[in-house]
């Protein structure tokens, strides 16, 4: 029986989905205007882990994730400027060339992590007709008002507004800055806008289609609820998102949402806790902003990070250091060194772990699952237990886990970005020979095919052997 907590009614309760054995899910996926950092990721694992969680139990699992590649300002209420404006400045490119460029990052950080990929992935440039659509039927049902700059929605005209967040309207007002443009028009701080008009300091944005109250863009809380009632219906029955989405993002997609239809977007709503680095908020002025890149830069497999996400529940706070990642790194070493053991026997059958199945049904707590999933692994090449059957019973959990043991790498296998040098031999690599060996990956992939076989060259001299994969190279010593 799973019991998950539900941020809609403060409480855990037993999970069943509307609909026989299928689950729609949604998830707040990134704006794409910037690298994704690890606590964007430890969202993202979690929404994995339910999504595994929910097929291990036998669930069909349709998920929706979106991408904002427009909309989205620098502050989650209606000020400051479009995210993607603002990389497109910072790095000279159009709004599309950054858009497209941070979306395959993003895409490239979940194989990275082996997060199982949305079923749809919904981008908010492909959905501006959805936008308008919806915004027609809040104004038609007279929750929304228009101002020379935009068309916002009324919170006074939904009684319910609080309810998510908890917070009265009083606290909730946007505390006044004298570098804040404030539309004078705009009848509470609440209000959000779901159509910017083509005006004032949006005058020269790049990015904007024609509608009926003028050219302009809509706002990013309306561009999730338009694409999830589109993929899931007007009710659906599990929404995710970090516990910074509940007071203002999740707060307005309720609203609107309701407001159009009459009916609850969604049955259950589950948030994860931030992730601190070093005891403080991930931010770039304080050199706390570490991306996936940044671990595989110290040559630190991703699954290490994913491995110590997994230590914590996702409704606590995580604190992040090197310190720490070090010694999941080691934990997955192990991992892999052990069940390297278990490559050369026979699967077989066994029922699964009656204990692993109670503590992951109870609100995904892998802290327990993980205790569990530990225990057998030190049972490995022990004569008292069937290694056949614990062999399966540590696949059976993986499932779960998505530690990647089905595409088990043998031990001194090192991650790289998106290259795994797989080291066959068991020698020893040195910082040295792997740089070289990067080096001559990142000269072939830019077509220098001189410079990498120059590199090939000094890496024979010194005595090692490559051969080249589709994603991985096989390090063996010269004969």
């Amino acid at each position: 029986m799973l019991q998950l907590y539900n941020t809609l009614t403060r409480r855990k309760e037993q999970f069943k989905p509307l609909e026989d054995n299928l689950v729609r899910m949604y998830s707040c996926g990134p704006t794409v205007y910037d690298y994704p950092h690890i606590g964007n990721l430890r969202t993202y694992i979690t929404v994995d882990i339910l999504k595994r969680t929910l097929l291990y139990n036998g669930y069909t699992v349709k998920h929706v994730m979106n991408i904002t590649d427009v909309g989205h300002l620098t502050s989650d209420e209606d000020e400051g400027e479009d995210k993607l404006e603002k990389g497109a400045a910072r790095e000279k490119k159009t709004v599309w060339e950054v858009a497209q460029f941070y979306t395959d990052i993003f895409e490239k950080n979940l194989e990275q992590l082996n997060i199982l990929p949305a079923d749809i992935l919904a981008k908010a440039t492909d959905h501006i007709p959805d936008c308008i659509a919806l915004i027609e039927v809040l104004q038609q049902k007279s929750f929304t008002y228009e101002t020379d700059e935009a068309v916002y929605f009324d919170v006074s005209k939904f009684p319910d507004y609080t309810k998510f967040s908890g917070q009265s309207l009083e606290d909730k007002k946007v505390g006044a800055r004298h570098d804040v443009h404030v539309d004078p028009q705009k009848h509470h701080p609440q209000d959000f806008a779901l159509w910017f008009k083509l005006v004032g300091k949006f005058a020269n944005h790049t990015m904007h289609w024609p509608s009926p109250w003028s050219e302009g863009f809509p706002g990013w809380h309306i561009e999730c609820s338009a694409m999830s009632q589109k993929y899931l219906g007007e009710t659906f029955d599990i929404h995710l998102g970090g516990v910074d989405h509940i007071a203002t993002h999740h707060t307005n997609e309720i609203a609107q949402s309701e407001a159009a239809t009459g009916k609850p977007l969604a049955r259950f709503w589950l948030h994860g806790e931030f992730l601190l680095v070093e005891g403080k908020k991930m931010a770039k002025s304080a050199g706390t902003f570490i991306t996936l890149d940044d671990i595989c830069a110290k040559y630190i497999d991703p699954m290490a990070f994913r491995l110590l996400v997994l230590q914590a529940h996702y409704h606590s706070k995580l604190n992040f250091t090197w310190e720490s990642l070090s010694a999941a790194k080691e934990k997955l070493s192990k991992i892999e060194a052990s069940f390297h053991r278990l490559l050369a026997t026979s699967a077989k059958p066994v029922d699964k772990d009656a204990a692993f199945t109670q503590a992951i049904a109870d609100d995904l707590s892998t802290p327990r699952a993980l205790a569990i999933f530990f225990e057998h692994i030190s049972r490995i090449g022990n004569a008292n237990f069937d290694q056949g059957q614990l062999r399966t019973l540590l696949l059976d959990m993986d499932k779960v886990l998505g530690l990647g043991l089905e595409i088990f790498n043998p031990p001194g296998a090192i991650t790289y970005k998106h290259l795994r040098i797989k080291n066959h031999t068991d020698i020893e690599l040195s910082d040295e020979i792997v740089e070289l060996i990067y080096k001559r990956e990142e000269a072939r992939k830019a077509g220098q095919w001189q410079e990498a076989d120059s590199l090939r060259n000094q890496l024979t001299s010194q005595g090692y052997a490559l051969e080249d994969g589709k994603d991985s190279i096989i390090v063996k010593l010269n004969t």
